[in-house]
């Protein structure tokens, strides 16, 4: 197995062939977007990991990771930094650095920020089986600005009110925890 290439685009250092690579999360490709907060998405548009994906999510208080949403594929996520809301099947949990959460295919989820700063979010998702997603409507999830009217699966109809993501780090995102 051979090396991936490493390319330095807006967004951040990207893998642009097939291989293995090592990348710090500082330097790696980043999007941001002025009300969704910002996001290191670890593979770029050349190269996808086939099974799973990966994204180190950064949330302000008040403002959500996305929409309130459900997938056909598991997901995971660890709080690794700040405080954020979870609302998962309608409810809320409030969760803090050190907490992980799985949701199977089929959950419905999103995140809030809360607390003082920044809340940072590793996330993983399989993409073992068709990807699958469906925006539901939930009072909850609506309550704080994560959810959609009316029911959809198409992620431009959830998302046409949003400001579209832009490429590169913000300077308003904390200091990796181990950088």
């Amino acid at each position: 197995m051979n090396e991936a290439r490493l390319e330095r685009r807006p967004e951040g250092l990207t893998a642009v062939t097939e291989g293995w690579f090592v990348v710090n999360v500082a330097d790696a490709a980043w999007v941001h977007n002025d009300f969704f907060g910002a996001a290191c998405i670890i593979e770029g548009d050349d190269v996808h990991f086939s099974q799973i994906g990966y994204t180190i999510g950064v949330i302000q208080p008040g403002r959500p990771s996305g929409m309130y949403h459900r997938e056909g594929n598991q997901e995971d996520f660890l709080v690794l930094r700040g405080e954020c809301l979870l609302i998962v099947e309608g409810e809320e949990r409030q969760l803090r650095a050190g907490d992980f959460v799985h949701c199977p295919p089929g959950a419905d989820h999103i995140f809030v920020g809360a607390g003082d700063g920044p809340c940072v979010i590793f996330m993983a998702g399989s993409r073992l089986n068709p990807k699958e997603i469906v925006y539901p409507r939930d009072e909850t999830a609506l309550r704080h600005g994560a959810g959609v009217e009316t029911e959809t699966t198409k992620p431009p109809g959830a998302y046409e009110r949003f400001p579209k993501w832009q490429p590169g780090r913000p300077d308003d995102v904390p200091p990796i925890p181990w950088a």
